[in-house]
């Protein structure tokens, strides 16, 4: 049971990071994902109680954006396994986007009760708080994601975005800079901090993290409203 539930794990983290980063950018992708998921269907078709064929079936929905797709999916994967953590994990995703905040929060708190420490899961329902207006109780769990996972540059740049929204730009300058530490190459944290120092009025940081951009990749020219920003 314990090896299951590892090995499932994994497959939830590895899933988390491919839907939310690989999101279809153009049309030609978009019909492929269409083409991906009219085979599973054709297979399900034949197998409607395989559970492997159902969450490759509601992956797809995920990926186009289907929410009530993807959802209807993972009630059907419940159905036949109750404890199905990546079902329970990506019905609260789905039901987050189709705005059901009290059925995510329950998926999450579900999850939670099967595996205590689960970090997406933890993250997830943080975030759901916080967009749910439970500001301090968000914030309070950030502040546990980071320290249970110390060094988890996600869980910096989660409670930075808040700490962001609610105007206490020092402490999010801070970590954005601890996430840096642990993951000095991401563009998005990069972006960010740059962001925020501009409005802090601290220029010659600022610049220094536009500038790690441009050597990281990202065409100066896409940074052009970034740079007039900053004071001459």
């Amino acid at each position: 049971m314990r090896k299951t539930i590892i090995h499932t794990l994994a497959c939830v983290s590895l899933t988390l990071v491919m839907t939310v980063t690989s999101l279809p950018a153009n049309a030609q992708q978009r019909s492929h994902l269409r083409d991906s998921l009219s085979k599973a269907l054709e297979t399900l078709a034949y197998h409607p109680d395989s559970v492997d064929l159902i969450l490759k079936k509601a992956s797809w929905n995920i990926e186009l954006g289907q929410w009530q797709y993807a959802k209807d999916s993972y009630d059907d994967v419940l159905r036949l396994e109750p404890y199905n953590l990546a079902a329970l994990f990506f019905r609260a995703y789905a039901n987050e986007k189709l705005n059901r905040l009290n059925f995510a929060r329950l998926d999450y708190e579900t999850l939670l009760t099967i595996v205590p420490g689960h970090f997406e899961a933890q993250l997830g329902l943080a975030l759901l708080n916080f967009k749910d207006k439970h500001f301090t109780e968000a914030i309070d769990m950030a502040n546990r994601l980071v320290s249970q996972y110390p060094d988890s540059a996600v869980a910096y740049a989660a409670r930075a975005g808040m700490e962001l929204e609610r105007g206490m730009c020092e402490l999010a300058e801070y970590d954005y800079t601890e996430a840096l530490r642990r993951d000095s190459a991401n563009t998005d944290y990069l972006l960010s901090r740059a962001d925020l120092r501009i409005r802090m009025r601290l220029w010659n940081a600022a610049r220094r993290d536009l500038d790690t951009l441009v050597a990281l990749g990202i065409p100066q020219s896409s940074l052009k409203a970034f740079y007039r920003r900053l004071r001459r």
